[in-house]
């Protein structure tokens, strides 16, 4: 790291993102295989149709306890303040890119912020319909309606957090710089600077 750079990410925080990245990939393909005869063929990635239904519960699992982690040590910087409302009620300029109508932004914005408790909200719906209908050791405590009901829920918030995934790759792909900080930790001050002025400003004021 040079002297223009400032630390978004520390080596633990980038491991612990890059496990919970791994294990949603892996997570996504072997449920998207039980979910629909058209895409069982993805089963083959993990030893066939058998193996998928015995793995997949256990990734969820730990996604979701690698997930856990990641949320607590965030949560302190994604809670909604008055300038992220308003940062969301401009949100044609934010899609505009007139970053100066904007409010300051903290270390994440608005969206960012909307994102992470959307993820959270998204787990916690999959842990608990999960643990329903897991044939192996807990769906016999459930009755037929509960565990319908149980499998909708596990599909659409599947469905949500794959979605949510998706906008969050782009987002970071299309802000240059935001996948680099996850990559090697770091971002330049200038950057720091343009996107998250309050973040900026407090990091430098601490030092």
């Amino acid at each position: 790291m040079n002297n223009n750079d400032i630390e978004r990410y520390n080596p633990s925080q980038r491991t612990n993102h890059w496990i919970v990245a791994i294990l949603f990939v892996l997570a996504a393909l072997s449920g998207l295989a039980l979910f629909h005869p058209a895409l069982f063929g993805l089963s083959g990635l993990f030893g066939g149709g058998t193996w998928t239904r015995i793995l997949h519960p256990f990734i969820g699992v730990a996604m979701f306890v690698f997930f856990l982690w990641l949320a607590i040590r965030f949560a302190g910087h994604n809670r909604i303040e008055a300038r992220d409302r308003q940062w969301l009620r401009q949100i044609n300029d934010v899609v505009h890119n007139r970053e100066e109508k904007l409010p300051e932004v903290g270390r994440y914005n608005a969206g960012q912020k909307v994102l992470f408790w959307v993820l959270i909200l998204s787990m916690l719906v999959l842990l608990l319909s999960g643990i329903v209908i897991w044939r192996e050791y807990f769906s016999s405590f459930f009755g037929i309606v509960s565990l319908r009901w149980a499998s909708l829920l596990h599909a659409i918030a599947a469905f949500v957090l794959i979605v949510s995934i998706i906008v969050h790759i782009y987002a970071a792909i299309w802000l240059k710089g935001s996948m680099g900080a996850m990559l090697y930790g770091t971002v330049s001050r200038a950057w720091a600077r343009k996107h998250h002025p309050a973040w900026y400003r407090e990091i430098t004021e601490r030092k």
